[in-house]
């Protein structure tokens, strides 16, 4: 799967784009997990991890938190979600997703899965990705 390369500012740029243009559900989830409302947890959104960009991440577990509208139904989003998330987790990241209607509908059991999620994922002790080397890097 090819990915878009962004540098320096573009980098910054994109992921302030992103977050000026959350979905409702974004916004929900965003309003109830940051400034560490959800078990004390530091959670990010739009964080690129390497060349991907996750919806929310929390660094000290290494979750990344998907928010999936309407057009992940599509075969060719499913497909190009199932190689991003199996890349993600190849480096060692733990993958969540939810839909736009469940973080609207069910939001408490949304938070909970997280939060069981989080509790159970040990502790990286690591500085955040976008400090540290690449992990995507092949290495000879």
């Amino acid at each position: 799967m090819a990915y878009i390369h962004y540098e320096g500012p573009r980098r910054v740029s994109r992921a302030r784009e992103l977050r000026r243009t959350q979905t409702e559900a974004e916004e929900i989830l965003w309003a109830s997990v940051r400034n560490r409302q959800l078990g004390g947890y530091k959670i990010r959104r739009q964080e690129f991890l390497n060349e991907i960009i996750v919806d929310f991440y929390c660094t000290e577990k290494r979750l990344s938190i998907e928010i999936d509208g309407p057009y992940h139904g599509s075969p060719d989003k499913q497909a190009s979600d199932k190689i991003r998330d199996q890349e993600l987790f190849e480096h060692g990241f733990e993958i969540l997703r939810f839909t736009n209607d469940q973080v609207l509908h069910n939001l408490g059991w949304v938070l909970e899965t997280i939060l069981t999620t989080l509790n159970r994922l040990p502790s990286t002790g690591k500085p955040p990705l976008n400090h540290s080397p690449n992990p995507f890097k092949k290495t000879p």
